[in-house]
């Protein structure tokens, strides 16, 4: 089977450069109960510590665990290979719950009590906003996998991702609309998210630049199970779509509570709405919606299909959009070390930000000069409960 190039050439590149610096073992146990991963743990005292903070659990559980399994197919593969600078990589976890307020605390001890040399996560804009201010002060390099909000990364040089952009994305949904025939439309958000508000305003921009309007833009307050009153609002407007940039326990609930009030358009959304469980909890409700995500199983490529066959393999389940994403930002990091010839971080927090033509499984990673990569969007079309592949679109 065949793998990017980057997993398979670890081996020779390591043995060139054994003998650079080596990471320092932990000064302390953690504060917190280590999560499971499905990689042995290495032998090595001098293992390479990747640190990893995912919602495992609460709202967003799965988006955590599917990235956790992308993570972690990454790692095993590496280490297989012979792993970098001729250690393996070990993951240190935590879980943060898919609560405000805990990712900045998690990131600080791993740095401080783990002595990690890179940071992965957070999945969300919002709690990665929360750390990316700690790994700063802290000079330790941190990479998203899958944090769309297009300030994520102008405040630090230590802060890096993999994904595209929010401005991407809102304005990939708005000419998706447009192409669909649609001229009226409206926006629903959550006013608490840094996410959902940067999506809507990014929506809003592109597609009242072209020929079309839109008629009625709602908020709603986080947190909030009966969307009743916004959706009656948007209603009385007859938009002829409604952009809705949530995560999926809200985008499935706002969809399937629209459909009784007549609300038949169709929706269409961002990369947060990708879970199996926003097709179990939207049921029949949530067909003829569209959403732009990162990846999917459905684009016939070579790297596409050795991840996803070697994904099917390991956890006997498909992989998502944030398997893909936290494969790459595993790879992208170990590609930096290989090019440091260390894990010191300023000369690692260099290489990473130097990187250009990182052959990732979600597209390759160019890094402009605020960390961002410029990588395709995957339009998804949800019908007959399943998520199917529409097309690729280009920046």
């Amino acid at each position: 089977m065949k793998f990017p190039s980057l997993l398979v050439s670890l081996v020779p590149i390591a043995c060139l450069l054994a003998a650079c610096e080596k990471p320092p073992a932990p000064a302390k146990p953690p504060t917190t109960t280590p999560i499971p991963t499905p990689v042995p743990e290495p032998d090595d005292p001098l293992a390479i510590r990747m640190g990893v903070f995912l919602p495992l659990t609460g709202n967003q559980a799965t988006f955590g665990q599917t990235a956790l399994n992308g993570a972690a197919l990454a790692v095993a593969q590496i280490n297989a290979a012979g792993g970098v600078l001729g250690h393996p990589i070990r993951l240190i976890v935590r879980d943060t719950r898919s609560e405000a307020g805990i990712s900045a605390g998690e990131v600080r001890d791993l740095i401080t009590r783990e002595r990690v040399s890179a940071l992965i996560g957070e999945m969300t804009s919002d709690r990665s906003m929360e750390a990316a201010p700690v790994a700063g002060e802290l000079r330790i390099p941190m990479v998203s996998p899958a944090s769309t909000h297009s300030d994520l990364t102008k405040d630090s040089p230590w802060v890096f991702r993999v994904c595209f952009v929010d401005t991407f994305q809102g304005k990939v949904m708005s000419k998706f609309a447009r192409s669909i025939g649609v001229t009226r439309a409206a926006i629903l958000s959550d006013e608490a998210s840094a996410y959902s508000t940067g999506l809507a305003e990014a929506f809003e921009k592109d597609f009242t630049a072209q020929p079309g309007a839109v008629v009625i833009r709602e908020s709603y307050p986080h947190g909030t199970t009966d969307f009743t009153a916004q959706l009656k609002a948007l209603g009385e407007k007859k938009p002829e779509v409604i952009f809705l940039p949530a995560y999926y326990v809200e985008a499935a609930a706002i969809i399937r509570q629209a459909r009784p009030l007549g609300l038949d358009i169709p929706f269409i959304g961002t990369d947060g709405w990708e879970s199996p469980d926003f097709l179990k909890a939207g049921g029949d409700a949530v067909g003829n919606s569209y959403f732009a995500t990162h990846f999917s199983t459905g684009e016939k490529s070579a790297r596409t299909t050795g991840f996803t066959n070697a994904y099917r393999e390991k956890f006997q389940s498909e992989p998502s959009a944030l398997s893909a994403l936290a494969y790459d930002a595993v790879g992208f990091v170990a590609d930096a070390i290989v090019r440091a010839g260390t894990t010191d971080a300023e000369p690692l927090r260099a290489a990473m930000a130097g990187t250009t033509s990182y052959p990732g499984v979600t597209g390759d990673i160019d890094l402009d000069a605020e960390r961002n990569p410029s990588k395709p969007a995957i339009v998804i079309r949800v019908e007959e409960g399943k998520f199917t592949y529409l097309e690729t679109v280009k920046p």
